[in-house]
C-alpha cells in the first residue's frame, strides 16, 4: 500500500501525504512515490501546478530514521528512479511546472526540505516547523543547507539550522518563507484557490517564469537575462499568446490550452 495518494482536479494535480498514524514519518518508498508524481505532474500536458498535502493533523514528524540511517551511511544520496523528479531537487531534472504546499501541525525536517522546493506555500496557524538533525547526531541532506540561509536569512536559518529548536507559522511568513497562514484547517483550501488562479494562467507563460526565476537564483541575473528574450520567442508564437491579445481586445478573460 502506498502512503503517497494522486488524483487530479482539472489542471491540478493533488499529491496526498496519507500516512497518519506515523505522523507522516517519509520511508524510503514515499521518497520514490513523491518523485513519480511529481514526473507525471511534469509530463502530462494536461496538468498545470501540484499541490502537495498531507493528512491527518500534522504534516510530518519526520523521517524514518532506522531506514534511511544505512541508506546515508554509504554517502550514495537519495536513491532515486530513473523515471522520477528528485522531490529535494538535488539530482536530476526537476519538475517543471509549479508546486503550492499546504501545511499544518508539525512541519519538521524532510517537511521543511521538500517546502523549500515549492513555489508557494500554505501554512496553517498551528504549524511549527524544525530541523532536528543535530539532535539525532547527524545534519540535514535533503537541502535545507543549500536552501534555508538563502530563504530565510543566513543568521536566521543558522539559528534553527544549529540548534535543531522549533519555530511557528507566524515566523515563517515574517520571514518570507510561507506566503499565507490560514485557520488549521483551511490550508488546502487556500492552497487549491492558488493553485485554480495558476491553473487558468497561459501554461507556457507560467513555465517561463520559473525557468527564469530559477535560473537567475541558481546562475544569477546575467545568465537569466541571457535567455529572457530567446525563450520568449516561441511563448509570443504560442496560440496562447495570440488568445491572449484577442481576450484583451475583447475585454474578456481569456481561455488558455498550453499550445
Amino acid at each position: 500500500m502506498s502512503h503517497i495518494e494522486v488524483t487530479t482536479e482539472g489542471h491540478i494535480l493533488k499529491i496526498r501525504v496519507n500516512r497518519p498514524e506515523k505522523h507522516n514519518a517519509l520511508s524510503p518508498e514515499m521518497y520514490s512515490d513523491i518523485g513519480k508524481a511529481l514526473a507525471q505532474l511534469d509530463g502530462d500536458q494536461n496538468l498545470r501546478v501540484g499541490v502537495i498535502h498531507a493528512e491527518g493533523k500534522h504534516f510530518t514528524s519526520g523521517i524514518e530514521l532506522d531506514k534511511w540511517a544505512p541508506i546515508f551511511a554509504k554517502g550514495n544520496g537519495f536513491p532515486l528512479d530513473n523515471d522520477s523528479i528528485d522531490p529535494f531537487a538535488l539530482q536530476g531534472r526537476r519538475c517543471r511546472k509549479p508546486l503550492i504546499i499546504a501545511l499544518q501541525g508539525n512541519c519538521f525536517t524532510w517537511g521543511v526540505e521538500l517546502m523549500l522546493t515549492t513555489d508557494i506555500r500554505v501554512a496553517a496557524d498551528d504549524t511549527k516547523f524544525a530541523m532536528l538533525e543535530v539532535k539525532r547526531g547527524i545534519y540535514p541532506c535533503g537541502g535545507a543547507t543549500l536552501r534555508l540561509p538563502q530563504q530565510m536569512g543566513w543568521s536566521n536559518a543558522h539559528r534553527y539550522l544549529l540548534t535543531g529548536e522549533p519555530w511557528s507559522a507566524a515566523e515563517s511568513y515574517r520571514l518570507g518563507l510561507v506566503q499565507e497562514v490560514v485557520p488549521a484547517g483551511a490550508q488546502l483550501l487556500k492552497a487549491m484557490e492558488l493553485a485554480e488562479s495558476i491553473a487558468k494562467a497561459a501554461p507556457l507563460g507560467v513555465q517561463a517564469v520559473l525557468k527564469s526565476t530559477r535560473l537567475a537564483a541558481l546562475e544569477g541575473e546575467e545568465e537569466a537575462t541571457k535567455l529572457l528574450f530567446k525563450d520568449l520567442i516561441p511563448v509570443m508564437n504560442s496560440e496562447d499568446a495570440m488568445e491572449g491579445v484577442r481576450s484583451f481586445m475583447e475585454r474578456r478573460d481569456a481561455k488558455f490550452i498550453g499550445r
